[in-house]
């Protein structure tokens, strides 16, 4: 749940501050969150960068829309004919005539990506969109994607309690110059600090069953930022903030996707740059990391 004014009041706030990267979807709200968005940067449209993404639907075969509660189930697609439909409603939602970087939401195993990418190349020369990224998509799949066509960004989830992109993923983005925009650099509210062993969470909250959320994981996390705090404290700044920066810091990252949904959250946000961590204490946070390892 979320308020709208909160949330316009909240984007152009960021904006101010100079967080001018502003990812959306579809799927967020079944096209609601893109019409908050557009509404939010009208008039400062030459300001921001905006990305949107394709490829999860929630409408029939003869396009009629619906809402997966009553009558159908969100299912993804990456069929050419559906992408050139996404597009033109994410546009008038938007309020623009260009999306700045259009993205695969998630892979979709029943399309070849060779039609996939005919449809990002056709929608690139035409001009609806400035470069392609796909999120949460293999090296496979990136290769495959870059035999049809350019590609500029991936979104894979990262943060320092889930480092799995830097095995493979991340090298490779690095090699093919790929920008690499992280999604969830505060592992869900984690790494604020400010979940704890006896959080409750709202009906229909996904992230008790989570590995993390775990208690005797969350109890390990926990202690991970016990040991975190010191460096905050170093630099005057929150755990939130230390940790957007470590992934700021990580080779290849180009930018992390924070969320907010009040204007002081944005500003707290905004503190997660501007500064840097030394290169000794990126050394003992990796080392920490290393010792914590994976949820068990």
């Amino acid at each position: 749940g979320s308020d709208d004014a909160k949330a316009v009041d909240t984007i152009r706030r960021a904006i101010d501050l100079g967080l001018t990267f502003i990812d959306t979807a579809p799927m967020y709200g079944f096209g609601h969150s893109e019409e908050v968005v557009g509404k939010a940067i009208e008039g400062q449209r030459d300001k921001v960068i905006l990305a949107t993404k394709c490829g999860l639907n929630w409408w029939s075969e003869e396009g009629e829309y619906y809402f997966e509660s009553e009558r159908g189930k969100v299912f993804r697609c990456l069929k050419k004919h559906s992408i050139l439909k996404e597009v033109d409603d994410s546009l008038r939602r938007l309020r623009t005539d260009c999306i700045d970087l259009y993205q695969c939401h998630w892979p979709d195993g029943t399309t070849p990506l060779a039609e996939t990418m005919e449809a990002l190349v056709e929608l690139l020369d035409k001009g609806k969109i400035r470069a392609i990224g796909v999120s949460n998509f293999t090296v496979e799949m990136m290769e495959e994607c870059l035999k049809h066509g350019p590609l500029h960004s991936l979104q894979p989830r990262y943060n320092m309690l889930d480092r799995t992109i830097e095995s493979e993923i991340l090298p490779f983005c690095r090699e093919r110059n790929i920008g690499v925009v992280a999604y969830s650099p505060l592992c869900q509210g984690i790494l604020t600090g400010k979940v704890t062993l006896d959080r409750e969470f709202p009906p229909g909250d996904f992230r008790p069953q989570q590995p993390w959320f775990q208690k005797h994981n969350l109890k390990r996390a926990l202690a991970l930022l016990d040991k975190l705090e010191s460096i905050a404290d170093t630099h005057g700044v929150t755990l939130a903030q230390l940790a957007i920066n470590w992934v700021l810091s990580q080779p290849g990252v180009t930018a992390a996707i924070v969320g907010a949904r009040r204007p002081e959250q944005a500003e707290w946000n905004a503190g997660g740059s501007g500064w840097s961590l030394t290169q000794e204490e990126l050394k003992q946070i990796r080392e920490w990391l290393d010792e914590l390892g994976a949820p068990e």
